[in-house]
């Protein structure tokens, strides 16, 4: 459980194949929810969607969870990692939706915290990156209050065949050796 400097507490609970989880997905696939990330996605992909978050708990491929708040035990979102390659590197990638009434509180700083410690414990990747459109002034917030460092602009598919212009920030889950 993460309290980091702002004292925001969150919880991870593993993704798994309920109804909760599926209600969250399609909760956060509204237009305001996805205006940076393509817009909202059909049934039919939420269900594919909600299939590989429960499937991805492979060792050292990734996880995906909901963002719960301990004080209460609501569900304020979603986070997790996965493998990606990115600059003929293999690394970890993460991202985020957290719920309109749970924004602008630091509960996405916290839970990116504390999904870095889950990738860290994995010692498969060194780097956590995090690619939000650079016109997105919240999540571009939410990697530099976790601790992220900015390595500039990049161009990023997504969603599959478009080609957006985001921020490509990393974190170091582990200092070298």
């Amino acid at each position: 459980m993460s309290g980091g400097a702002s004292g925001v507490r969150v919880r991870l609970e593993p993704w798994e194949d309920s109804a909760l989880c599926l209600e969250l997905l399609r909760r956060v696939n509204s237009p305001e929810m996805t205006s940076h990330l393509g817009g909202p996605e059909s049934e039919e992909r939420i269900l594919v969607r909600h299939r590989r978050y429960a499937e991805l708990t492979g060792p050292g491929a990734g996880r995906m969870y909901r963002i719960v708040l301990p004080e209460g035990d609501e569900t304020a979102g979603s986070i997790g990692y996965w493998e990606r390659e990115w600059r003929g590197e293999s690394v970890y990638e993460t991202g985020w939706a957290v719920l309109p009434p749970f924004q602008g509180r630091g509960i996405a700083a916290a839970a990116a915290r504390e999904v870095a410690r889950a990738a860290a414990a994995q010692r498969t990747h060194r780097y956590l990156h995090a690619y939000p459109s650079v016109g997105h002034p919240a999540s571009n917030g939410v990697c530099r209050k976790a601790g992220f460092t900015l390595l500039g602009e990049c161009e990023f598919e997504y969603p599959v065949g478009t080609m957006t212009r985001c921020n490509d920030w990393r974190l170091e889950l582990w200092p070298p050796s």
